[in-house]
């Protein structure tokens, strides 16, 4: 009986359940934009730059670190030891998510007015700092079934925290209406709460199922005590992987946050007063982009499976196996890239004004439909590189595309107004993808 590809079988299972996660999300996406309209949007997407950094602190890089070195250790069966992988970077994390989570509940008014510019995204904010500890425990855990190949599990956790997220909004919002109370933006990062909840449960659930199979199966892993001084020689090696990639991953978020918080600042450089301002950024980031980014559930299938994959080949100096990722993984975004490209040009002008009411978002997405083939090739390629050990390379290639993207938000859009932005994301993503093409040239001859 032929065995089947686990990057086939894991994209295929990533890429229907994400492709069913993005189709929900779009409905929401409309749902949101009709109810709190584009100003309401941009107030939610203020957030984000928040929630990004306390995910690059508390487990960014601990996920993977989990990953790549369960990935290792189930191929010779030692299941022991991948547990002990598992909780030994849930307890550091758990830690750095709870000195997080009331570090932003404290100081949210603070955070509001001095960093997003905009108090009234503070009561948000303490919303939201509720979600991180129940973010850290599902990371974790995905970070395992990724290493392990079982991609069902992380999957399914996404959509389960994409249906009872919608589910839960609309409900509160048709309750709410009922009793005459006018909808705020403040139901939807309720509902955002709502999911996490669910989704840690739900990867609590696989966890221990997992466990206690192993524990009936496997006798000699019923013994859970060991010795303080191995889980710290545990604790080492993890974090000589994650710290890295953590504070890496920290300094893109922060520039990423920057970028997030001056756009509207800058429009009203422009011109804007600041409704319109937030207007114009929640009709971007909230309404067009999502669109944009809607094909890479393929992409981002097969850029998480790829780390654990190219991470064995390279480490059993299986150069052939690399080289035919490199070299599939470029004819593949191409292709998808100049298809999507093509769809978002015919269409583009027409989805924006039928899905969000907003010929501005139409005319975002005719824009940013060049940027396709480029992110994909990107995404994957980031993931090959980190997978090959060259994450130092991958940092500094999205530094140099943030730092230039940069550049364009503090120059271009005060005079030529959120164009100029765009123009930014075009070129800054083109730079990137030449750098990693570049750094993976010698799989390529």
């Amino acid at each position: 009986m032929k065995k089947t590809n686990p990057l086939i079988t894991g994209t295929i299972i990533l890429t229907v359940t994400g492709f069913a996660s993005r189709f929900i999300g779009f409905f929401y996406r409309i749902f949101l934009s009709r109810v709190f309209g584009a100003e309401g949007m941009g107030l939610y997407q203020l957030t984000s730059p928040v929630l990004a950094l306390s995910f690059s602190v508390t487990v960014s890089g601990m996920q993977t670190a989990i990953s790549k070195f369960v990935a290792g250790e189930t191929t010779t069966h030692d299941y022991r030891s991948s547990f002990r992988t598992l909780f030994t970077g849930f307890g550091i994390s758990m830690l750095l998510s709870a000195g997080c989570t009331a570090y932003i509940y404290l100081f949210s008014d603070s955070i509001a007015e001095n960093l997003l510019f905009e108090p009234r995204t503070a009561p948000l904010l303490r919303i939201i700092a509720l979600s991180i500890p129940m973010t850290t425990v599902h990371s974790c855990i995905n970070g395992y079934f990724y290493g392990i190949r079982k991609t069902s599990v992380p999957a399914l956790a996404q959509l389960v925290e994409q249906i009872i997220r919608v589910g839960s909004v609309y409900s509160i919002f048709l309750f709410y209406g009922a009793k005459g109370y006018r909808p705020t933006i403040t139901f939807a990062v309720v509902g955002l709460i709502i999911g996490e909840a669910a989704s840690m449960l739900f990867c609590l659930a696989a966890i221990y199922s997992r466990f206690y199979s192993l524990t009936q199966s496997h006798s000699f892993i019923k013994k859970v005590s060991e010795p303080f001084s191995i889980y710290l020689k545990e604790a080492r090696r993890l974090l000589s992987l994650a710290f890295p990639l953590s504070l890496n991953r920290t300094l893109i978020n922060f520039l990423q946050s920057v970028e997030a918080i001056y756009i509207p600042q800058c429009l009203q450089r422009y011109g804007y007063d600041n409704a319109k301002a937030l207007s114009v950024y929640g009709v971007l980031t909230g309404m067009a982009l999502p669109l944009i980014f809607f094909p890479s559930a393929i992409t981002n299938s097969v850029s998480v499976l790829l780390l654990p994959i190219v991470s064995e080949a390279d480490g059993n100096g299986n150069h052939a196996a690399v080289r035919k990722a490199v070299r599939k993984s470029i004819q593949y975004c191409l292709l998808l890239g100049f298809l999507c490209t093509g769809i978002f040009l015919l269409t583009g002008r027409w989805a924006g004004q039928f899905l969000y009411n907003s010929p501005l978002a139409g005319s975002f997405i005719l824009t940013l439909s060049f940027i396709c083939p480029f992110m994909y090739i990107a995404s994957t390629l980031n993931s090959i590189l980190n997978g090959l050990g060259k994450t130092t390379s991958t940092f500094l290639f999205s530094i140099i595309s943030l730092g230039f993207r940069l550049l364009f938000v503090f120059w271009l859009i005060p005079a030529l107004g959120i164009q100029g932005y765009l123009y930014g994301l075009l070129a800054s993503q083109l730079i990137q993808t030449l750098l990693c093409v570049f750094a993976v040239r010698k799989y390529l001859r």
